[in-house]
């Protein structure tokens, strides 16, 4: 399975919201990181990955995470996650990225 990534910068909220469908693996994680940091370059904002539809990250998924979080923080700006489903919320409280990405739903 690949994944589908759509991006939409929303004006109201002076952020990014990211939707993930399919896996994040170490086949497509490049792919993710080259759309996020395009996103964030041309407006520097806050991000929400929208895990709605995300059937599986590995640590490479969470590696892009981990470096766009870096790149946000050090502006002051961050990242979260947003309704990730069991499997997937397991992994980020299995490595303890749960106490430092905020996770919604």
């Amino acid at each position: 399975m690949s994944l589908n990534i759509k991006s939409n910068y929303e004006n109201d909220s002076n952020e990014w919201v990211v939707a993930l469908n399919g896996e994040l693996d170490i086949s497509c994680a490049n792919k993710l990181k080259e759309e996020l940091y395009k996103a964030v370059d041309e407006k520097f904002a806050d991000v929400v990955i929208d895990m709605t539809n995300l059937e599986y990250i590995d640590s490479t998924g969470i590696g892009v995470l981990v470096g766009l979080m870096k790149k946000l923080r050090t502006d002051g700006k961050d990242i979260k996650i947003s309704k990730a489903k069991d499997n997937v919320k397991r992994i980020f409280k299995i490595t303890g990225l749960d106490q430092i990405i905020s996770m919604e739903g």
